[in-house]
């Protein structure tokens, strides 16, 4: 499949010249207006999601939008439903920059209307494009060189530049996976929410260290920063498993526990040892 419009970069416009209005449900498709439907569950529901779990995982050089309006050419304005761009003007133009990763998330019926999209886009210099199908659980990578979609194998990752941390293909396409993704993604960033709240209970473990000593102080605080994230994504416990964590000793193995206890979906997850 290929683009009716492939202009030379001189002849191209700027991306943030507008064919349509901007805050309207509206496209500009080989010249064409197209009404975008606003969108019903799941494409919506995923729409949100993907939109987080991109954003988790996302370089901090980057910036995340949801249906930014990017022009492709002289008849085309057009705008992915996820788009990741460089946080910070053009150095020539002092405009947006052109963003490097786009994601669509499709219906069966609408994958070859994303592939039209995805072929402007990458004619335009975005470099990659990604399909998200979430009536099958699919989800493909745009390839310019075989004009068409290529399916991604749901157990690898994204691994680029404009992510800090690898994006696992399995949270695109399963919505059970999204939280625990973003957890983990958010671990591997040091978050400093996440980073302030074991900086609090270490603290408070130094605090009890002058009574009781400061090993047992950090041991007893690492042990309850545990349970409250357990308790914070709702995962259930019964008393044994409380008190096998408050009585576990080795302040390194509670450390495992506090990171497994981010993205776990049981509590036996939480004490399986590799």
């Amino acid at each position: 499949m290929q683009s009716r419009t492939s202009p030379a970069d001189g002849d191209l416009p700027d991306i943030e010249d507008r064919l349509v209005a901007s805050e309207t449900r509206y496209e500009m498709v080989d010249g064409e207006l197209v009404y975008v439907s606003p969108a019903d569950p799941p494409h919506g529901t995923r729409h949100q999601q993907i939109s987080e779990l991109v954003g988790a995982h996302v370089h901090p050089a980057f910036d995340v939008a949801i249906d930014m309006l990017t022009r492709t050419s002289r008849v085309d304005d057009i705008a992915p439903d996820v788009s990741v761009f460089p946080d910070g003007p053009d150095p020539v133009t002092e405009r947006r920059q052109l963003e490097q990763l786009a994601f669509e998330i499709v219906s069966t019926q609408s994958l070859k209307n994303a592939g039209i999209k995805a072929d402007k886009l990458v004619t335009r210099g975005v470099r990659r494009v990604f399909a998200i199908d979430v009536e099958r659980s699919r989800a493909f990578e745009w390839s310019r060189a075989l004009g068409g979609w290529s399916i991604l194998d749901s157990a690898d990752r994204i691994v680029d530049p404009a992510l800090e941390v690898a994006l696992p293909i399995e949270s695109l396409i399963h919505a059970a996976r999204t939280d625990d993704a973003i957890a983990r993604a958010l671990i591997a960033k040091d978050n400093p929410v996440f980073a302030a709240a074991r900086a609090h209970e270490h603290e408070a473990g130094k605090a009890e260290g002058h009574a009781a000593g400061y090993t047992e102080g950090v041991r007893q605080a690492t042990a309850r920063a545990v349970l409250r994230m357990l308790a914070a994504r709702g995962v259930a416990i019964d008393d044994a498993m409380r008190a096998r964590i408050l009585g576990e000793q080795t302040i390194a193995r509670l450390e495992r526990w506090i990171e497994r206890s981010a993205t776990c979906a049981t509590i036996g997850e939480l004490f399986d040892e590799p």
